[in-house]
């Protein structure tokens, strides 16, 4: 007798004519896909199969929802949290499982119940951590924290080659458009702007680091203010690719050009929003995969430990060598 293969969402996408997106929001129950398109995806998921993980059902007995728990104030509906949700659920899909988000309480605690969850958004004093671990539920976070199953981007590398990429540019005076402080990912990429700096004999300059909030709007202001105010800079890098957006348009409405007059790093390269952005570019479906794996391990009762995924510069066309006059 033939086995039935085990679909990825990719697949169901593909014979359902439609994004992996949709099919990972019907999945996991979640709204925004009209009832035609929901029950097409439906429909394949029935006729062609789909044979859970035998490994993923000894682990979660009855139970197949991995809880998805965003900490406060991280915003859901961006490019970056798009595709990090496509990949953890086309991973946790492979073994048999689905990605729920749960609802939270304004400390970010489950109000949900699930088998094991996966955390996005690590900050300081994390009361999500501390309550998992205390009530002894595995999960894995992406990010990084001490003692936790993690993986993360090496953040502070990733911050080192945008500013060393500057630096071999040419560029003295360089500018870094920060993200959450209070977040791992924020504050090591700022380390990482630091330490390129310091290596380079330069001193460190407080004003050219600007509060951009992960946010391009944010940043657009950001720039705008200090450039209004008199700050100067011939170079800036960006912790994340929106931040990078909102300078760009911040630097245009000044008057001034990508990369003549300022050069422009950012730091994600997500797919449509940098096209023309030289940024560093993080491994989504690695990040993925890497979570889903330890998250086995969670559920296995093993020790904790994290993972750092390596990232590299992405060298396009809004860095150029800085003139000298």
């Amino acid at each position: 007798m033939m086995t039935k293969k085990r679909l990825t969402i990719r697949e169901i996408a593909r014979f359902a004519n439609v994004s992996v997106g949709t099919v990972s929001r019907v999945l996991n129950g979640r709204p925004g896909v009209s009832p035609e398109t929901r029950a097409r995806v439906l429909e394949v998921v029935r006729t062609q199969g789909f044979v859970p993980n035998a490994a993923a059902r000894e682990l979660v007995g009855q139970s197949t929802a991995v809880g998805l728990l965003l900490a406060p104030g991280v915003r859901r509906y961006t490019p970056y949290f798009t595709l990090l949700l496509e990949a953890l659920s086309e991973e946790v899909w492979r073994l048999g499982l689905r990605v729920m988000e749960v609802a939270t309480d304004a400390r970010g605690l489950p109000l949900e119940k699930a088998r094991a969850y996966l955390l996005l958004g690590a900050h300081d004093h994390d009361p999500r951590i501390e309550t998992l671990r205390k009530d002894n539920v595995p999960f894995v976070l992406i990010g990084s924290y001490p003692g936790t199953f993690w993986v993360a981007p090496d953040d502070e590398d990733g911050g080192y080659k945008a500013t060393r990429h500057l630096l071999e540019l040419g560029h003295r005076d360089i500018a870094h458009l920060t993200g959450h402080l209070h977040h791992q990912a924020g504050r090591e990429r700022l380390l990482g702007y630091k330490r390129a700096l310091l290596e380079a004999g330069l001193r460190l300059r407080p004003k050219l680091i600007l509060d951009g909030n992960f946010d391009a709007l944010h940043a657009y202001r950001a720039v705008r203010r200090a450039w209004e105010g008199g700050l100067r800079f011939s170079a800036l890098f960006a912790a994340s690719d929106e931040m990078a957006l909102g300078a760009w348009a911040a630097l245009e409405d000044l008057g001034l050009h990508v990369p003549a007059d300022v050069s422009l790093v950012g730091y994600d390269d997500l797919p449509e929003v940098g096209e023309r952005l030289t940024t560093i570019h993080q491994d989504i479906p690695t990040i993925a995969r890497e979570a889903v794996r330890l998250l086995r391990e969670a559920l296995q009762g093993k020790s904790p430990y994290g993972k750092r995924v390596p990232v590299h510069l992405v060298p396009r066309g809004s860095t150029a060598r800085r003139e000298v006059e």
